[in-house]
């Protein structure tokens, strides 16, 4: 879709100038790595289009969409150092590329400019408070591993869910909406979240390396609680779990009063996107 192209090409310009003002050149090199190697973009251009879908202009949204995509790209840094992954989107992951220390620098650094984005009381607790969530879905990662669904499905909204909830969050921030409204926008990116995350334990379990632009089958080797081996479901129910919070997203999206258009268009169709997804 054009549409959502020009916004993700929005999103892409701005982090290459944010990135690009970084001192010293190191670290902006190593930012760059970090985070302008490619990605879906997801997030930022739902804190964009939520803007829009709110009445709002997606200009207004656009630094709270880069730095959150900052803060998940940072996030991605720290998470395959923990996996040992030294792939990420095709390419050598940061670690794999340049070390642990120079890495965790990055991170930091990634860390730092997403908040000097974040100049409004409302964005800055959306996204501390996800940050803390996140915080909380890698340690129950790590240490208290899920056993059952329902300790998994904690887990997902911790851990990808959150960042979801914030960005769009963000996006009825900058549209002046009301705290109902962000409320219930921020339960829609939820839904959508988790159900990203139960299709990405699918696609780790069934896809492989060429295709999703990093190792397969990871979760198995590093002995992650994802929903497959936490549920020990087949592939079919597992997608079933990942419909049914499609449906949720959906049913909390058609709540609010939003604009029509692209924008909304778009919102319905990242619901059902998530669980369709190959990589």
């Amino acid at each position: 879709m054009e549409y959502v192209e020009a916004r993700r090409e929005r999103v892409e310009e701005r982090l290459a100038e944010v990135v690009a003002r970084v001192d010293p050149v190191e670290l902006s090199d190593q930012l760059a790595d970090a985070v302008l190697a490619g990605g879906k973009r997801v997030r930022p251009t739902l804190t964009l289009l939520v803007c829009e879908a709110m009445g709002g202009d997606p200009e207004d949204a656009l630094d709270f969409g880069v730095g959150i995509e900052l803060v998940h790209n940072a996030s991605l840094v720290v998470d395959d150092i923990i996996d040992r992954s030294e792939l990420r989107r095709g390419e050598p992951s940061a670690w794999a590329a340049a070390g642990y220390g120079p890495a965790l620098v990055a991170s930091d650094g990634l860390l730092g400019e997403a908040f000097a984005l974040f100049d409004d009381p409302r964005a800055m607790s959306a996204v501390a408070d996800a940050m803390v969530e996140l915080g909380e879905g890698e340690a129950m990662e790590l240490v208290d591993r899920p056993e059952t669904e329902d300790e998994y499905m904690t887990l997902a909204r911790r851990k990808t869910g959150a960042l979801f909830r914030a960005a769009a969050e963000l996006g009825a921030i900058a549209a002046g909406a009301d705290e109902t409204a962000v409320e219930t926008v921020g339960e829609y990116a939820e839904h959508v979240g988790v159900a990203f995350q139960i299709r990405d334990d699918v696609l780790d379990a069934t896809g492989d390396t060429a295709a999703l632009g990093k190792p397969a089958g990871q979760d198995e080797v590093m002995e992650r609680p994802s929903v497959v081996r936490v549920t020990d479901r087949p592939v079919a129910e597992v997608n079933d779990l990942a419909d049914a919070e499609s449906r949720q997203a959906r049913a909390a999206l058609e709540s609010l009063d939003l604009v029509d258009g692209d924008a909304r268009t778009y919102l319905e169709e990242l619901a059902a996107f998530v669980v369709e997804r190959e990589r």
